[in-house]
């Protein structure tokens, strides 16, 4: 069991690496990636594990990648003590039960200025919509997809 940290990261993509990296730079390192499990991916269909796996794995942070979110995730969460978690880009919808365990909740860095681009792919809206102003919001999560208290944004 981990002990009492600080928080866990669920992430997917390069999106996230990019946000794990700069956590890690100011010095904050999650005690556990939580990732979507390996995809067979490529003309070979290779089994091949997400980005923010491989960065975790590249500095040596233990990876959960469960199928579902269900009752025995919810278990597994509920036997970690940490202060909270933080998502960017993880690709799956958080059920309340998850978004509640953390102290002090779950934070969202998104990358666009909430309330514009919410949705599974604002970065790609943004180019489309030719959008001059772009940034990106750091949200205290609900049960709503892409809403919350807004804690900052940077454009």
């Amino acid at each position: 069991m981990i002990q009492d940290t600080s928080f866990i990261f669920f992430g997917t993509d390069e999106f996230s690496v990019v946000v794990l990296e700069e956590l890690k730079k100011a010095g904050y390192t999650p005690a556990l990636v939580v990732t979507v499990p390996d995809r067979k991916q490529g003309r070979g269909m290779k089994l091949t594990p997400s980005p923010i796996k491989v960065f975790a794995e590249k500095n040596n942070i233990p990876v959960l990648q469960p199928e579902k979110l269900d009752k025995n995730f919810d278990s597994q969460m509920l036997n970690v003590k940490c202060q909270m978690f933080v998502v960017a880009s993880y690709g799956k919808v958080l059920p309340k039960e998850i978004l509640d365990i953390p102290k002090h909740g779950t934070l969202n860095v998104h990358p666009s200025l909430l309330p514009f681009f919410r949705g599974p792919s604002p970065i790609h809206s943004q180019i489309l919509e030719n959008t001059r102003i772009v940034g990106a919001t750091i949200m205290l999560m609900d049960e709503k997809v892409d809403h919350g208290p807004i804690a900052a944004q940077e454009i």
